[in-house]
């Protein structure tokens, strides 16, 4: 998923024209609220950490503040300008690519020791689930995690979303060489009642 030529991508539907309400709705609650189950999860700084589907770079900016380096991954040309307008000290290396190929960043060969994956998945059809976990996968460094959400719920319109199981991801991250090592369930923090989100935790064990 990239904007490679101008060619938006489909997983993203949607984004670009209600950047600014979403901009409003991800910074209106905090990344310690949205990560909490899964913050003992993260690595002692300084570590190498990956933000895949950033947004407007609130998980970014808190990881930075923490003392971590961080590369931000974000199609969306308009939600990348919110991240530069409210991060703009947060020394946040922003980066235009996405999944499943993720190509700029394969180019760049660079691994990391935490990869965050927060409400991106659902935007993944079956048939690129694979791949994109291989190649995820691919970034850790050996013992790195992956801390990754799924969204459950209705699709809002013109988006593009699919029901993800939980088994299917712990199983294509064991093919991948990741291990689970925590899954959590709990409600939306918007006040959607329809919406419900899972949280894993998968490490890298090869090498």
């Amino acid at each position: 998923m990239t904007e490679t030529d101008d060619r938006p991508v489909p997983g993203t539907a949607g984004y670009r024209e209600e950047a600014d309400a979403l901009a409003e709705q991800y910074e209106a609650v905090s990344f310690a609220q949205v990560h909490r189950e899964v913050l003992h999860l993260l690595p002692s700084a300084p570590a190498r950490v990956l933000d895949l589907g950033a947004g407007t770079g609130r998980d970014a900016a808190a990881l930075a503040a923490l003392g971590h380096r961080v590369t931000a991954v974000e199609p969306v040309a308009e939600l990348r300008a919110h991240g530069a307008r409210l991060h703009p000290a947060a020394g946040i290396r922003w980066v235009d690519d996405a999944l499943p190929g993720l190509a700029r960043l394969a180019a760049e060969a660079e691994r990391y020791d935490l990869v965050m994956l927060t409400a991106v998945w659902m935007h993944l059809a079956p048939a690129e689930r694979a791949a994109a976990m291989l190649t995820v996968a691919g970034l850790l460094a050996p013992g790195g995690c992956l801390v990754l959400t799924l969204r459950h719920g209705p699709v809002p319109a013109g988006r593009r979303m699919f029901e993800v199981p939980g088994a299917e991801v712990v199983a294509q991250a064991a093919a991948a060489g990741l291990r689970l090592v925590h899954r959590g369930e709990r409600g939306d923090l918007h006040g959607r009642g329809a919406v419900r989100w899972t949280e894993l935790g998968l490490v890298r064990t090869d090498g």
